[in-house]
């Protein structure tokens, strides 16, 4: 599937706040913790869980939290397929970003073991 300018407008509007609530639950009802999902937003993002929580209760757009957003240098290194589209082949920037959040947010909630979830250096 290819992602098109109109589905990079609506992520661009869609608010944080409105998928935060859903990242906590995918990943509790998988037995993964709170502190667990911030310490892999923090890691895509730079946010800590206080700025992610200032911005869900500030109710700001994808566009504006990516903006603000320190992209990890690694975050290229996250592939494969989320809602039907590779992440690593995305166009549009925002929507990239978005895709990689959710992808990472899958992986945590499948049992994937966070250094691979945060793309850490083989040892």
């Amino acid at each position: 599937m290819k992602a098109t300018q109109e589905q990079n407008d609506r992520i661009a509007k869609m608010t944080f706040a409105s998928v935060y609530p859903h990242y906590i639950t995918k990943v509790e009802k998988k037995g993964r913790s709170i502190e667990e999902l911030h310490q892999v937003i923090e890691w895509l993002t730079g946010f800590n869980a206080s700025k992610v929580q200032e911005m869900a209760d500030a109710n700001i757009t994808f566009e504006t939290f990516f903006e603000q957003a320190q992209i990890h240098p690694n975050a290229h290194l996250i592939t494969g397929v989320i809602c039907g589209y590779r992440v690593e082949e995305i166009e549009f920037e925002l929507t990239q970003k978005a895709r990689y959040l959710d992808k990472l947010v899958d992986e945590l909630a499948k049992g994937k073991k966070m250094e691979k979830i945060l793309r850490e250096p083989k040892k």
